[in-house]
């Protein structure tokens, strides 16, 4: 059915609010040796993670990485198997309080599928403080969507708005989104992101956005925490991490000449041109030879960053180089 779940005031590392995490902005997290295990596979393993109230912070991992698992203990669907789970300072399971400020939205599916959009609405405005019913009914109409419809009967994609459209209004002081692009065509995932910055600016709160659409969601981050087999590899501000990559643009000779010095993670050509993304920083003599040879850098994408740092290291690099992984890197 709904999914709603209450939050607590934790201490913050990245972003964080400090002492007590209370913060009119929104709900800080904090979480330490936080684990979980379904029969032998460790979904979590001893997770520290401190989330700052009032930013919006991204949630990567590939497939089966904990991110959910992660989400719903935050969001009071599981307990935790062990460990401290705080947000905005108190240990959210079974806190009705705390449960009515924390928002999981799922692509899955946050409406009852047999009434209709009106009615789930309703039943949100009912259910939650926070929740702003008018705009809501405004959001359906952005979205191209009937109040009399029900989700049963919507596409994938106008499920995913629908749902969208409950974690928007809510305006939860911890607002999670997992996944909640999957199904939606380009122009209603940009309208969806559109409107959530427009709405934190207007209405601050915490925002953690799980999504493997990298590229699409990396200029809304201002924090990247990755997790990988149920541990995390890194939690650091967004821009730290992008200054840990680079990119370079320009003739393919040129590119490859410099390259060469290089940990090269990603490569793509257009026609004579190539670019490719390096893992490190350039020190003071590659970035003078890569503006001799009229070189273009950059910062890297944070899609290739994540994609070297989650890679198998027995698979290998196109580079030839030898790419580290190490998370240490990055802190």
């Amino acid at each position: 059915m709904t999914t709603m779940t209450q939050p607590h005031t934790g201490r913050s590392q990245t972003g964080g609010s400090g002492g007590s995490g209370a913060d009119p902005s929104g709900l800080d997290v904090h979480t330490r040796d936080l684990s979980l295990r379904y029969g032998k596979t460790r979904a979590l393993d001893d997770l520290d993670l401190d989330l700052g109230a009032g930013r919006i912070h991204g949630l990567l991992g590939r497939n089966g990485a904990g991110k959910t698992t992660l989400l719903s203990i935050l969001a009071s669907l599981l307990p935790s198997g062990g460990g401290v789970v705080e947000v905005g300072g108190r240990d959210p399971f079974e806190d009705e309080e705390r449960m009515s400020q924390i928002s999981l939205i799922r692509e899955g599916g946050n409406t009852v599928g047999d009434e209709t959009l009106s009615w789930n609405l309703d039943l949100h405005a009912a259910i939650r403080p926070t929740f702003d019913r008018d705009w809501a009914g405004h959001l359906v109409t952005q979205f191209g969507l009937s109040p009399d419809a029900k989700p049963d009967k919507l596409s994938r994609g106008q499920r995913s708005a629908a749902n969208a459209i409950l974690g928007l209004a809510a305006r939860a002081p911890l607002t999670m989104f997992d996944e909640v692009h999957l199904g939606m065509d380009a122009p209603t995932r940009q309208l969806f992101t559109d409107l959530l910055i427009a709405d934190v600016v207007e209405h601050p709160r915490t925002i953690i956005l799980s999504s493997h659409l990298i590229s699409e969601i990396e200029h809304l981050l201002e924090t990247v925490t990755v997790l990988h087999h149920g541990r995390l590899l890194l939690s650091a501000e967004a821009d730290d991490v992008r200054r840990r990559g680079v990119t370079i643009t320009g003739p393919v000779a040129a590119v490859d000449a410099l390259g060469r010095q290089l940990s090269v993670v990603a490569m793509r050509d257009l026609g004579p041109t190539r670019q490719i993304t390096a893992y490190g920083e350039l020190d003071e003599r590659l970035l003078a030879d890569a503006e001799r040879a009229g070189l273009e850098v950059s910062a890297a994408p944070l899609q290739d960053l994540f994609i070297h740092l989650t890679a198998d290291p027995t698979a290998g690099n196109t580079s030839g180089n030898t790419a580290t992984s190490d998370p240490e890197a990055l802190s």
